[in-house]
């Protein structure tokens, strides 16, 4: 797989080099200290994945990754940056970004998320799973979001947010598979989302709606919470039709 390196600093950039350059099969073919030269390599040379950081210089979020899409579609985007804000990576997933890894990543970790990207998963680093999930299960008191759904339904919604596949959420609420599957088509249908991803995001700016950016209340638990990879590395984000090998994880449900 060939793979671009974009990252306003040469000691970063040399490092990536320096950890993908034992693998046969990862070949770095350019660099670039700039937005405009990763978007320049990019278009000529059609990486199937770009490592970039938002921090580059003249980096815009939607516009950037929507012109890297439209110039290379087979390119798989994934941003490798300091930037711990949700709001940063939901704006870089939503924009086409495959992925979103801190540098505090260890090693082994960027290498295989890397590799995890090119074959079609969607990964989130541990710590920035974590910070959504935990956003995700505030709940302001004495306030019901989304009253369109029943109890039942507003469950799912919980443990789909968490990271749980279908089964498990059978198994936790006691349920059939097939009466989670009816569920979860209600709910979409509901909040007007296709898939989890989307329902993850509607969940996420109403809970923002009614606490602000950070929330209030206790940080919760949610059961079945995305997990790091052996405590380390990164973890594929649910999403539907998502492929989940990395790692040995089972595909996704819809």
């Amino acid at each position: 797989m060939t793979v671009v390196l974009a990252d306003a600093q040469p000691v970063v950039r040399r490092g990536l080099h320096a950890l993908l350059s034992p693998s046969a099969e990862v070949t770095v073919v350019a660099e670039a200290g700039t937005t405009r030269e990763a978007m320049r390599s990019t278009a000529s040379l059609r990486p199937d994945v770009l490592v970039l950081d938002i921090e580059l210089p003249g980096f815009q979020v939607g516009v950037t990754l929507q012109e890297i899409a439209r110039m290379s579609p087979s390119t798989a985007v994934l941003v490798f940056t300091a930037v711990e804000d949700e709001g940063a990576v939901f704006a870089a997933m939503r924009a086409g970004a495959r992925g979103y890894v801190l540098k505090s990543c260890p090693g082994d970790g960027i290498v295989r998320t890397i590799r995890g990207i090119a074959t079609g998963e969607m990964i989130l680093g541990p710590r920035v799973a974590d910070q959504i999930v935990r956003q995700l299960g505030r709940e302001p008191r004495n306030q019901q979001l989304f009253p369109e759904l029943t109890t039942r339904e507003r469950q799912v919604l919980e443990l789909i947010a968490s990271g749980m596949r279908n089964g498990a959420i059978a198994t936790r609420l006691n349920l059939s598979p097939k009466t989670v599957s009816n569920h979860i088509s209600t709910i979409f249908s509901k909040l007007n989302v296709s898939d989890r991803y989307e329902a993850i995001e509607v969940a996420r700016k109403a809970r923002l709606e009614r606490v602000g950016p950070y929330g209030s209340g206790p940080d919760p638990t949610p059961a079945g919470s995305v997990p790091p990879v052996n405590g380390r590395g990164a973890a594929p984000l649910p999403q539907a039709g998502s492929s989940a090998a990395y790692a040995g994880a089972q595909p996704m449900e819809r």
